[in-house]
């Protein structure tokens, strides 16, 4: 997970993590990103690898022209979004 949008940061069960044999692991990717942009480029890289080969897949909520922008950012601001937004030129 990535940041948190509003309201509370969720509380996490860790007896979960304990069960099931997980690790836990808390990252500031701005700041990982300003300290270790190398290793950030590579882990956006295989991010998009794995987008390529399928295994990922983001939910797309409404692909719009660039001419939408400000009606997208109302729909963000209002949040009505329920994945990505897409903003497309052409």
């Amino acid at each position: 997970m990535i940041g948190f949008a509003q309201g509370s940061i969720p509380a996490l069960p860790l007896n979960l993590a304990l069960l099931k044999g997980a690790s836990i692991v808390g990252v500031f990717w701005g700041e990982f990103a300003r300290r270790e942009p190398q290793r950030n480029a590579q882990a956006l890289a295989e991010l998009a690898s794995w987008y390529v080969q399928g295994r990922i897949k983001p939910v797309i909520d409404q692909k719009l022209p660039m001419q939408a922008l400000p009606q997208a950012f109302t729909r963000m601001g209002s949040r009505q979004v329920r994945g990505k937004l897409v903003l497309t030129n052409g």
